[in-house]
């Protein structure tokens, strides 16, 4: 699927991906990027997880242009079957199904399967060959760099912040972006000649070791990405998924970025 792109257009893209219910760490990137992006783009799994499905839903259907389908989303929405899912989140996908409404149950299995490009740019949720298949390392993340249809492209489903590049000269290479204390922003400058595949990070639960809100900005006239991490009121989620009874494991991993 192509969505076009305005002849000459220069956007500024706030890139969202696994957001994963989690309605205070959406909020606290949206706050955050304020001012620096002309549209948003998702790249999917908007609920499992987290406490806040329907909000979660409604808040990224009133602000983002353009939303790919995760595998949460599919899950959720009765697309496929959590067979594959671990207890906790087959657990996570069933309270989610009993919690949406009827439009957001329509909305979610209506979003479209990635790739899907804009202008220069190819958005997919797992990778450009499967939509479920995890770009974790070299061994996934060279073919999809070598059979890529777009110099640039963002993908999720890892839930870790960061990516790969190719060169022209077959030089591999992997982008980790300082993470930590004091460390809440990080650019890259891209490269005319080389071949990208970027994860924003995820929103509303990442597992790179840093359980802040991760996202990212692409200027498309700098051809610059700008990984971002931010704050948000933690215990508040906590809190709600505990009240709502879902597991006490996926609380607390969140605090562990894990």
């Amino acid at each position: 699927m192509i969505v076009r792109q305005l002849r000459g257009a220069l956007v500024r893209y706030l890139l969202l991906s696994d957001i994963h219910a989690n309605l205070e760490a959406l909020e606290a990137s949206l706050d955050s990027a304020q001012g620096d992006y002309d549209q948003v783009l998702c790249l999917g799994d908007l609920v499992g997880y987290g406490p806040d499905p329907n909000a979660v839903i409604d808040r990224v259907r009133a602000v983002t242009r353009v939303v790919i389908r995760g595998n949460h989303d599919k899950a959720c929405s009765n697309l496929t079957d959590a067979e594959d899912f671990n207890s906790l989140a087959r657990f996570a996908t069933e309270w989610t199904q009993q919690q949406l409404t009827v439009q957001n149950l329509d909305y979610l299995s209506g979003l479209p399967q990635g790739p899907l490009k804009i202008g220069e740019i190819q958005l997919v949720h797992g990778s450009p060959r499967d939509e479920d298949e995890y770009l974790s390392g070299p061994i996934e993340a060279l073919p999809a760099l070598r059979s890529s249809a777009a110099p640039l492209t963002f993908f999720g489903h890892t839930h870790v912040q960061g990516g790969f590049i190719l060169t022209t000269t077959e030089r591999f290479q992997v982008i980790r972006p300082p993470h930590g204390p004091g460390q809440s922003q990080h650019e890259i400058k891209l490269h005319p000649q080389a071949c990208y595949l970027v994860n924003p990070g995820s929103v509303g639960q990442p597992r790179d070791g840093d359980w802040r809100a991760a996202f990212a900005i692409y200027d498309d006239a700098r051809r610059a990405v700008e990984f971002r991490r931010v704050l948000y009121p933690l215990k508040t989620t906590q809190d709600k998924m505990l009240e709502a009874g879902l597991p006490e494991m996926l609380a607390m991993r969140l605090q562990l970025g894990r």
